[in-house]
């Protein structure tokens, strides 16, 4: 039964640390962790414990391990000596949380690491005029429109609408085709 009980302050203790950074949950605090999780642990027991498992998983999810990953680097830190490696227990519980998190937490990290809005959505369409305001024929040729929907994940989406004539429509192709030469030629160095 304490290895039950060890086992759900673990897990407890890794969903902590995640709540406290990757989903930015201010409420969640070591002090509040080591009094509902771990109350007969001193302060500084407590410390060096949430600070081995904060560090484990921040090694687990910037590398974003993949399951064989995961084994291997949990394996190789229960055979450290000292105070660095992981118990059986630890491992076990490390491998069962990030199975559960792994995306949760990348999606978190992705979203932490843009400064600017990202793309949301687009939507375009070609206009063609077919006469002007006065019966008149039309003088201008197909017109490109495009909306682009840009936003933060949580906050109000703001709308760009763009209008482009043939030529411009070809500028900016000619600039993604230009862009799309770099990227394979870096690519084909490497």
């Amino acid at each position: 039964m304490a290895d039950v009980d060890s086992s759900k302050c673990l897990s407890g203790l890794l969903n902590g640390i995640a709540q406290n950074v990757y989903y930015s949950n201010s409420e969640i605090t070591e002090q509040l962790l080591n009094q509902e999780l771990y109350p007969d642990l001193s302060a500084d027991e407590f410390r060096a414990l949430h600070d081995k498992m904060k560090g484990l998983l921040k090694s687990i999810a910037s590398a974003d391990m993949d399951h064989a990953q995961l084994e291997a680097f949990l394996t190789a830190q229960t055979k450290k000596r000292g105070g660095g490696g992981v118990s059986a227990e630890e491992a076990a519980a490390l491998s069962r949380f990030w199975k559960n998190q792994r995306v949760r937490v990348r999606e978190s990290l992705l979203a932490q690491s843009r400064w600017e809005p990202g793309l949301k959505g687009i939507c375009w369409r070609v206009d063609l005029q077919t006469a002007a305001s006065q019966g008149e024929a039309a003088l201008s040729g197909p017109v490109a429109l495009m909306e682009l929907e840009l936003g933060r994940a949580g906050q109000e989406s703001e709308f760009l609408c763009l209008e482009f004539d043939e030529a411009k429509v070809n500028q900016v192709l000619k600039k993604m085709s230009d862009i799309q030469g770099s990227i394979d030629s870096i690519i084909h160095r490497t």
